[in-house]
């Protein structure tokens, strides 16, 4: 009879240790998957039903202030950034304090945008106002605006470019009228949101009552008047 052939050790513990190696690969491509595929899935946007955007020129010093008033007639503004369902998301004081860090390194943002959020819907009227809140100098500012219904599909409802006239000149750029899902009676006609502001008080940063804006330009640095 023949001798049943030994097989050499290393031969079992090469067999040994390539078992080991696939076995971690699978378990560690296993966890890996898990890791990431949350990242892929949870990309979720904060809720809104509509968005309203206010922008002008790159590195322009000016400041503009966005007005917006609900069914309800609560008014969202620098100086109450949340009322009732809607929320100013951003408030933008033209080059003032417009820096972000990064990689250690303070660098300026040249963007001059502000954001409103409304996050539910009334039925009713809103107003859209912009207010030039500090003008650096005497030619218009061109400022677009623009409203957006998110849901069930994005639809834009207005989208303009004004002609703000220097420190203090608030326009009215849209009115427009929910009635369930559509968006009806869109116009222009003025209203003065400001006016309804003026018994707030005055809080550190935004634009301000036009009336209490200051004349003459201004520092972007510090915010303050330059004197002339």
């Amino acid at each position: 009879m023949f001798e049943e052939e030994q097989e050499p050790e290393f031969e079992i513990f090469s067999a040994l240790l390539f078992n080991s190696l696939k076995a971690i690969t699978f378990m560690f491509f296993i966890a890996f998957a898990m890791i990431n595929k949350p990242a892929d899935e949870g990309k979720v946007d904060p809720k809104a039903e509509m968005m309203i955007t206010v922008t002008w020129p790159d590195d322009n010093p000016d400041d503009v202030d966005t007005y917006v008033e609900d069914p309800a007639s609560n008014i969202v503004w620098y100086n109450q950034r949340e009322a009732g369902l809607m929320h100013l998301e951003r408030d933008d004081r033209g080059m003032f304090k417009d820096t972000v860090l990064l990689n250690g390194k303070e660098i300026s943002n040249p963007l001059n945008q502000e954001i409103v959020a409304i996050r539910g819907l009334e039925d009713g009227q809103y107003v859209v106002n912009v207010v030039h809140y500090i003008a650096n100098g005497t030619a218009p500012l061109p400022v677009q605006v623009k409203v957006e219904k998110l849901n069930p599909t994005v639809k834009i409802i207005y989208y303009q470019t004004l002609e703000l006239k220097g420190t203090g000149d608030e326009q009215t750029a849209v009115r427009f009228t929910l009635k369930g899902q559509d968006v009806v009676d869109v116009n222009t006609t003025p209203k003065s949101l400001v006016e309804l502001t003026r018994s707030s008080s005055p809080k550190e940063g935004g634009g301000g009552s036009a009336a209490n804006a200051p004349n003459g330009p201004i520092d972007a640095a510090t915010g303050q008047a330059i004197q002339q």
